[in-house]
């Protein structure tokens, strides 16, 4: 393999344009070098040395492509993962991973039998507030945590034109915004033995569920995962209470925003947050009492390609293991499960 991963982006619709366009521009492992766009040549204009393609055979079958990025809709994943995998592709699949799990255990199973590396693109991890989060626990800044509760909400009260509000494409605001939240509570606390949800469609004319109340059951601290499309006075992000003290955190990652405004991640300050969004930890550490905003680690998104590239150059495990991301869309299916039967479901 050369040196600088040669990549095939499936899709230059969102996630294409805000986040993997411009994190793969500021590498230097990577290389970009066919978008596929099925009419338009529009991310030339930003990255005019890539090539545009109609198919997506134009990519999978290239000889000279060393990476896939599946990015397409939700629904579609799990075929363009396959067939980037079987034509010997390294493979970055976008959340969520697969709608289905047994679509996903043979994902796993193909790339290890093909020796190559696939991923999922869980960028949440990278997030300043989760990166100041995972050190406020792991320093033990809230004696032993007892609760935690993450929201992911916006505001949208009308219903857009997109495979997003179609329900036979088996999406909706737990697929979508959930497998966030969903990830990150992996990552901190593991698998839960079971999970109680609420699922609902609450604005007017909705298809697809855009609120969920998720309750993840594990022995010792009690986790709330949150989103609605109907918050238009947003409450905290994250709470964290403890035996010695709370940390509550408003406002989201600036890199999101600053990535749909045209920036790079290579911009001076970048994933740097207002002093106005720190949170408040509120604790007694060594027998003295604290209370005071404390500063947000700078996101960087990009983090996830320099970790790919470790992967692919020198065979360290990749950042996001797809096995977390497959118990993650277990814990999604759990969850409609006990939304419908109105109980808990075990996840184990």
């Amino acid at each position: 393999m050369n040196s600088r991963i040669r990549v095939g982006m499936l899709s230059y619709g969102m996630s294409g344009k805000v986040f993997h366009a411009p994190l793969l521009h500021v590498s230097q492992g990577f290389t970009m070098t066919k978008v596929m766009q099925r009419t338009s040549d529009s991310a030339l204009e930003r990255f005019p040395y890539v090539k545009i393609v109609r198919e997506a055979d134009e990519i999978l079958l290239d000889p000279d492509i060393d990476l896939v990025l599946v990015n397409t809709p939700d629904h579609t994943h799990y075929d363009f993962a396959r067939r980037a995998l079987e034509a010997g592709k390294h493979v970055v699949v976008e959340k969520p991973f697969v709608l289905d799990i047994h679509e996903g255990e043979e994902l796993v199973e193909l790339s290890r039998r093909k020796g190559k590396i696939l991923t999922v693109f869980q960028n949440r991890r990278w997030e300043g507030d989760f990166l100041t989060i995972r050190k406020i626990i792991d320093n033990g800044l809230l004696g032993r945590l007892v609760e935690y509760e993450a929201h992911f909400d916006r505001f949208r009260n009308f219903i857009r034109d997109s495979w997003k509000e179609k329900p036979e494409n088996k999406t909706g605001t737990l697929y979508n915004l959930g497998s966030h939240l969903v990830d990150q509570a992996i990552v901190l606390f593991g698998m839960p033995e079971a999970v109680y949800a609420d699922i609902r469609k609450q604005r007017t004319g909705a298809l697809v569920d855009d609120l969920f109340d998720l309750n993840l059951l594990y022995p010792a601290v009690k986790v709330t995962l949150k989103s609605s499309y109907l918050i238009r006075e947003p409450g905290p992000r994250y709470m964290l209470h403890g035996t010695e003290g709370s940390f509550v955190k408003y406002g989201a990652d600036p890199q999101e925003e600053a990535l749909t405004k045209g920036h790079f991640p290579n911009e001076p300050d970048w994933g740097k947050e207002n002093e106005d969004n720190w949170g408040i930890l509120n604790t007694t550490v060594n027998d003295l009492h604290f209370r005071g905003p404390v500063e947000t680690l700078p996101g960087c998104y990009q983090e996830f390609y320099n970790a790919l590239y470790e992967s692919l150059v020198k065979g360290r495990e990749p950042a996001v293991n797809p096995l977390d991301s497959l118990n993650g869309i277990r814990i999604i299916q759990a969850a409609y499960r006990s939304c419908e039967e109105r109980c808990a479901v075990l996840t184990k």
